[in-house]
């Protein structure tokens, strides 16, 4: 008897700390700061690791230091134009969109970090990979064999002859540090020249400054 008594009032204490949890977690309130007035935050992957994207809740906080600087000597940081050569231009919620795209599985994107790997780890965005887009252009300093290599193993394209397949390539979604960051369109414009279709290829302009002036969550290795 005393047995059932004993496992009646065990059973009795669980059923109330889950409905006590889930009372909780329905009664959550809402992000105060959100992405849009229908979307708090987004899940994606970053290396494999679950993170959370949404804006910091904190009124008082900052864009950080590195990147509140605004007088940068031009050349080489100077204001970009608003469009390259017919690629598209794309704000913060079409990135989020395509983060989400990749976090559900979609292997035909990527979004990419085109700093190098030092800056990258000093706070990118989560679901991007990095490959310095330096590798990439002709001009400083790529070889055609790691061109090569970054087309065909991570991008899709097929190499034959000589010529370029671009049919199964990847849609690429390029990013630096901001307006005044060159790197991700000379990438771009290499990826051109090199016959990238156009429309696999996506700009988000704004950068690590728009997004860090957001207040939207970065990941940092360092």
């Amino acid at each position: 008897m005393k047995n059932k008594k004993t496992t009646f009032i065990c059973l009795l204490v669980t059923g109330l700390s889950i409905i006590f949890m889930n009372a909780a977690i329905a009664n959550k309130p809402d992000l105060k700061v959100k992405i849009t007035a229908e979307i708090s935050s987004i899940k994606v992957k970053h290396h494999g690791k679950n993170i959370t994207i949404q804006r910091n809740q904190n009124p008082n906080n900052r864009i950080v230091e590195a990147l509140s600087l605004t007088s940068r000597a031009c050349p080489p940081h100077c204001i970009q134009p608003i469009k390259i050569k017919g690629v598209e231009t794309i704000g913060e919620l079409e990135l989020l969109s395509y983060l989400k795209k990749v976090s559900n599985g979609a292997s035909s994107i990527l979004v990419i970090d085109t700093r190098s790997s030092a800056m990258a780890a000093q706070g990118t965005i989560p679901g991007s990979i990095n490959i310095n887009g330096n590798r990439l252009i002709a001009s400083r300093g790529a070889n055609s064999i790691e061109i090569e290599e970054i087309l065909t193993q991570q991008f899709g394209a097929q190499e034959n002859s000589g010529t370029w397949n671009f049919k199964h390539a990847k849609t690429l979604v390029l990013y630096c540090y901001g307006i005044w960051c060159g790197q991700a369109p000379l990438t771009i414009n290499a990826l051109i020249s090199l016959g990238y279709p156009k429309h696999k290829l996506k700009w988000y302009r704004g950068g690590m400054q728009a997004w860090e002036s957001l207040g939207l969550t970065t990941v940092r290795t360092k």
